[in-house]
């Protein structure tokens, strides 16, 4: 059955960037092994270690949609209309850029995140979504619409900058035990949300 995951590359005190909206050291996994995860983004590499793209490609492999937020996608321009998990993206926003439809035509723009992971949904079909924002993450799980919590967490303490996860309106979230996956320069962790 089709799940709703949520992927953030995360410092280990809890940041996914740092003051100044720059990742830092955070993505130097993606760069730290010999073995190439292909994509269909050419501007993007891949290349991790054995257990890093194990991860990798478990997380893409299925992934029919992703949802992000619209700071995240202005950040990365787009993706240039393909992300590196090759997969039609769903902007959560409430205003749309005007040349959205030439610009970006495999991006579907929403407003509000239930209707964002709904219209996922309906993409993905039999397929995962992958929800690749921190506000986007946060609203979700609020929801109850997240069905596993994925983190690689990195070794790196940021001090400050933007957090992965802030107080949940809903209040206290239990999680299942971890399944963990030791990569280089980053620790893979998911978690099952418990129902």
């Amino acid at each position: 059955m089709a799940k709703v995951f949520t992927h953030m590359t995360m410092s280990l005190d809890g940041f996914i960037a740092n003051p100044e909206d720059e990742v830092g050291e955070l993505f130097e996994w993606y760069e730290a092994g010999g073995v190439n995860v292909p994509n269909p983004n050419e501007t993007v590499t891949f290349q991790v270690d054995d257990a890093s793209a194990q991860v990798l490609g478990e997380l893409t492999g299925n992934c029919g949609a992703l949802v992000a937020g619209r700071r995240l996608f202005d950040i990365a321009h787009g993706w240039g209309d393909k992300h590196p998990a090759g997969a039609p993206v769903v902007v959560v926003t409430h205003r749309a850029p005007e040349d959205a439809a030439t610009k970006w035509p495999t991006t579907t723009f929403v407003d509000g995140v239930e209707a964002a992971i709904s219209r996922a949904k309906e993409i993905a079909g039999d397929q995962d979504v992958t929800i690749a924002s921190a506000a986007i993450t946060q609203q979700a799980l609020d929801l109850g619409l997240v069905d596993e919590v994925c983190v690689s967490l990195v070794p790196v303490l940021f001090g400050e900058g933007i957090p992965y996860f802030a107080k949940l309106e809903r209040g206290h979230l239990l999680l299942d035990d971890p399944v963990v996956v030791q990569g280089r320069r980053a620790l893979h962790l998911r978690y099952p949300v418990r129902r």
